[in-house]
């Protein structure tokens, strides 16, 4: 068998080979005649190798990205959990050191030769021959080949004749077809270096906590050692590394603590900086199938959102809360603008927990929808009066009797304060008019998807006893925006755009809004300077569900809702924080920055063709006289008073039989049951309470504890004139024994 000898002609990037004893052209090297041969053939018989811009094209980084709506990155997510790759890196953003360090450990002839270093083959065929371990022949560009070609290379077989042979001829296919600079940059991408790293990005990011560009020479050393042997120990490691450095007069201190450092990491560091914006949405649209996908989020706003966020509950952590979550939605489109599901892991134990879609009690938050739907039904108008008075219902537990927000009764009051202000006793009253079933109804029309028949939450159903998720109230009070039609929220750009379909009545909508924007109705809870003013048309609403467990915040203006829960992820109370306090500050300071940035502001919405405008007062006036929306056909000009019956009992209150849940937006501290004799009594009647004297008959404020409570009224000769029997639930703490009253 005749040898050969196998070169490249000068200034050509074409390799031949040619028999021996032919005196050999420069840049030759002899090969035994049977892998001479089979060089010839591999090389006719090559599989097809892509072209380089076909390779950067199919690159797929073991994150995707997520877009905001105009293709800006708002997040990154680990979709593929088989290698780790981040995203490609041109050429021009490789340090130089890393590339002098690749070009020293690897192929120090990467320029002259055309794919196969024939002086290193000749060379490692005759240390074979004689037994001789050699530093490997494999070119740079015949490694990029084995990646191309993955059947060339993998495994033990890599290292195979056979396997060596498709490799070389896979190169000179590549030199043929792709520039110098583009092997490098595919190689340096494509290769993999420790463990799951895969390419030169997650090397770096993941090793030194830096990209590829600031990687100085130790470092580039470092890496280009791992190339020869990835998972080798740190010592063999430093000792290759060290070699590098030494070929470049370059010493060696301090190297073996770098290389342990650096192959202790285990996770990349973030490079990115603010780029994790939406982690929630991320995990909802990022699955692996797509490099990237666009959002319907703002990135702008998304970070504006999460910070004022975040500076709420910073505020608020001496009161007992750490988390949070805000959602904003374009009224019109039903695109969702921006999505914090959380606090964030700084303030909350629980950050991975979306607090958009968590379902939550909805305290106050529902009243909107009863006043809608009587108002709708012609049962009620804004100005209609409802009787704010002490109120026991009769239900299969007991007594259900609720309570006010400041525990006062205002009497009578028009539905517009009633609803404004936020008023428990008028909203109790006015579901017992709709009914619970028909409420429920509504509500579940309007998607929020309660799991229980309105007959399971009876009267409580007025007063947000239901749990609800921020993402469907938010869409609920767009509906209220956008004349009573209810869509689907959009969260990914290319999903097609939902048409709301009319679920409430236009006209009830409009006087609706226009209650919830009424900040005179709303002094009479909140006064006229609290967090629910903006400088610009805005209907709000604030809920606070049982013993102070979850606030919100939810309005709108004209173009945009905003929605804001505020509480603990774990269930746990909050010390002394209702809506007011928690979530309308971050409402309020969203929808100011909305406002800011595009003319969101303007004029209030136009009322609709069937409503109308009458003046109205009231006798007695009760309330000032104003104008006040109506449905046409059912405006009054006069509203009067209806009369209150006379009581027959000596005790006012409490009603006998009466189960008091007191009301969840009362602060524990401040919970009082009244005791309040009907009218005057004679001097020196007194209360007994469970067998204990209390004092004088006359109206007082008594801190309750649970369990089951007899109230007596004690004439002044010693004798039980009228007897109460109550029960409490939902105290805090019980005493050890009977408080003082206040």
């Amino acid at each position: 068998m005749r040898a050969w000898w196998c070169c490249r002609d000068e200034g050509r990037a074409v390799n031949r080979c040619v028999p021996s004893p032919a005196p050999p052209p420069r840049r030759c090297a002899w090969l035994p005649g049977l892998a001479a041969l089979a060089l010839v053939a591999s090389a006719a018989h090559a599989a097809e190798l892509p072209a380089f811009e076909q390779v950067k094209a199919t690159y797929r980084p073991s994150d995707s990205v997520l877009l905001d709506r105009h293709g800006e990155p708002l997040h990154t997510l680990r979709t593929d959990p088989s290698v780790r790759r981040l995203p490609w890196v041109p050429l021009n953003e490789v340090s130089p050191a890393l590339r002098t360090a690749l070009l020293l450990s690897e192929d120090k002839r990467f320029y002259q030769h055309s794919g196969v270093d024939w002086s290193a083959v000749g060379s490692a065929a005759f240390g074979n021959l004689w037994n001789t371990r050699t530093r490997g022949a494999s070119t740079l560009t015949m490694q990029l080949a084995g990646l191309l070609a993955p059947q060339a290379a993998r495994g033990t077989s890599g290292r195979s004749l056979p396997a060596k042979l498709s490799q070389a001829a896979g190169a000179l296919q590549l030199e043929q077809r792709w520039r110098k600079d583009q092997i490098l940059e595919a190689y340096l991408n494509l290769v993999p270096f420790r463990g799951e790293l895969v390419g030169l990005n997650a090397m770096s990011a993941t090793l030194f906590a830096k990209r590829p560009s600031g990687l100085d020479a130790e470092e580039a050393a470092i890496a280009a050692a791992l190339l020869r042997a990835p998972n080798a120990n740190a010592a063999a490691v430093t000792k290759r590394a060290c070699g590098i450095l030494k070929v470049q007069h370059l010493g060696c201190e301090g190297l073996d603590a770098a290389t342990a450092q650096a192959l202790s990491r285990k996770t990349a560091a973030r490079l990115d900086g603010d780029l994790q914006l939406a982690p929630h949405v991320a995990r909802q649209l990022l699955d692996g199938r797509q490099p990237q996908v666009k959002s319907t989020l703002d990135a702008t706003l998304q970070r504006v959102t999460r910070d004022t966020l975040r500076r709420q509950i910073a505020e608020l952590q001496g009161r007992q809360v750490e988390d949070g979550a805000v959602l904003v939605l374009d009224n019109a489109s039903g695109d969702v603008l921006a999505w914090v599901g959380s606090s964030g892991g700084a303030l909350s134990q629980a950050a991975e927990v979306d607090g958009v879609v968590a379902r939550r009690q909805a305290g106050s938050t529902l009243k909107p929808f009863l006043y809608e739907l009587a108002i709708e039904q012609r049962w009620l108008t804004a100005a209609s009066l409802l009787d704010d008075s002490p109120l026991g219902l009769e239900t299969v537990g007991g007594l259900y009797i609720p309570q006010n927000y400041d525990h006062r009764f205002k009497g009578a009051v028009s539905v517009r304060t009633a609803l404004a202000s936020s008023l428990n006793v008028p909203a109790v009253r006015t579901l017992v008019m709709v009914t619970p079933e028909r409420f429920h109804e509504r509500l579940q029309a309007l998607g929020f998807q309660l799991r229980e028949s309105g007959g399971f939450y009876g009267y409580s159903l007025a007063l947000g006893s239901a749990e609800v998720t921020l993402a469907g109230l938010a869409n609920a009070y767009r509906a209220l925006a956008i004349g009573g039609r209810v869509g689907p929220l959009r969260l990914k750009a290319d999903a097609p755009r939902p048409v709301p379909q009319p679920v409430m009545d236009p006209a009830a909508s409009f006087i609706v809004a226009d209650m919830l924007a009424d900040r005179e109705a709303r002094a009479v809870t909140f006064g006229l300077d609290n967090a629910l003013a903006t400088r610009h048309w805005a209907a709000v609403k604030t809920g606070t569900s049982k013993d102070m467990r979850d606030n919100w915040c939810v309005g709108f203006s004209r173009r945009y809702t905003v929605g804001v829960w505020v509480g603990n992820a774990s269930g746990a109370p909050m010390a002394d924080v209702s809506g007011v306090s928690g979530a309308a500050p971050v409402w309020r300071a969203v929808m100011e920055a909305l406002a800011q940035r595009e003319a969101s502001a303007g004029p209030p919405p136009a009322a609709p063709a069937s409503v109308v405008r009458l003046a109205v007062r009231f006798q007695p006036a009760i309330e000032p006289p104003r104008e006040e929306w109506y449905l046409a056909g059912t405006e009054q000009a006069v509203i009067t008073q209806a009369a209150r019956p006379t009581a027959t009992s000596l005790i006012a209150q409490p009603i006998d039989r009466s189960v008091l849940a007191l009301d969840p937006d009362i602060p524990p501290q401040a919970q009082r049951v009244r005791f309040a004799p009907a009218g005057p009594l004679p001097k020196g009647w007194r209360w007994r309470l469970d067998g204990r004297a209390l004092g004088a008959a006359v109206a007082m404020g008594w801190s309750p504890w649970p369990g089951a409570h007899r109230l007596e009224l004690i004439d002044g000769k010693g004798s039980v004139r009228e007897t109460v029997r109550f029960e409490v639930r939902g105290a805090q703490v019980r005493p050890t024994a009977a408080r003082a009253p206040r």
